[in-house]
């Protein structure tokens, strides 16, 4: 992978399925979230860690406008658009989220995901992001998460990134599997609250780096501040609150490669799997 590769792309986009890996994080609230998270963690380092040799540093430069909240009151006329996920990507249907908005999608606060390894709670806003929450929030009912894995794990010695995916119903996580990193919800949906960097803590929507308003239900933790140097094309929709240390540990437990050694993350599929096994029991919104 290239150095413009690492700058533009977290992973490659598949041709013919929809593959995906993404980022991005607005809103006034949450952002004083990831400004605090960024501080509390240069305060415990001492400073920022430097990228490895030959991946470039993180910039830093000016951030477009944020998107403007929306009030808990305006929140009731928010009309979500999902649309048919017609990219032939393999997909377990559960149908469709609403189009409105629920009481119970409009005040929530956080979204926990109980895993094999712990739960890790995440602050979300949908003032933001409403019709991502609202589609977490259909698809946990469904139980569309339970028992899934986190497939993919890069990390700054081997993307120049430090990232790790979930959120593909059909991934086996094995670092193995050509199909993992392709799966979704049989739908797509815009993005929502571009603007912010990715940081320690932000969790945002995977997609293809030349697929924008191709949300489905693959998502992304940041668990490195060198995620600054990502493009901001991809839907913020929270901060991680409690349980990074879970997400430091499978990164520090390495990347399942392929067999004979080689990265399988390609067009069509595949990806570097984290050797530590993350199955995702089940999701709630609260």
């Amino acid at each position: 992978m290239t150095d413009t590769d690492r700058q533009q792309h977290p992973a490659r986009p598949r041709s013919k399925a929809r593959r995906t890996i993404g980022v991005g994080l607005s809103v006034l609230a949450l952002a004083g979230s990831l400004a605090a998270c960024s501080e509390a963690k240069n305060s415990a380092d001492g400073a920022p860690s430097p990228a490895p040799s030959g991946a470039p540093s993180a910039i830093h430069s000016a951030l477009p406008d944020a998107t403007p909240t929306v009030k808990e009151s305006d929140l009731r006329k928010v009309t979500c658009e999902y649309r048919k996920d017609d990219t032939d990507s393999p997909a377990k249907l559960v149908g469709f989220p609403p189009k409105q908005l629920s009481k119970a999608v409009i005040n929530a606060k956080t979204m926990t995901i109980y895993t094999n390894l712990g739960n890790i709670v995440i602050d979300i806003a949908p003032g933001d992001t409403p019709c991502t929450i609202n589609s977490f929030a259909f698809l946990a009912s469904k139980k569309f998460f339970d028992n899934t894995v986190c497939h993919r794990l890069t990390t700054i010695e081997s993307n120049g990134l430090g990232l790790l995916q979930c959120g593909d119903p059909q991934a086996k996580g094995d670092g193995e599997n050509p199909t993992d990193g392709t799966g979704g919800p049989g739908y797509l949906f815009p993005d929502e609250n571009l603007g912010p960097q990715y940081a320690r803590g932000v969790v945002f929507m995977a997609q293809g780096g030349d697929a924008a308003n191709s949300n489905g239900s693959q998502f992304v933790i940041s668990y490195t501040d060198e995620n600054a140097q990502l493009p901001q094309a991809y839907t913020p929709f929270g901060i991680v609150r409690k349980g990074m240390e879970i997400v430091d540990k499978v990164a520090k437990g390495g990347v399942n490669t392929a067999k004979d050694g080689v990265d399988i993350t390609s067009d069509d599929g595949g990806s570097n799997a984290p050797k530590m096994k993350v199955q995702i029991k089940t999701i709630r919104i609260s």
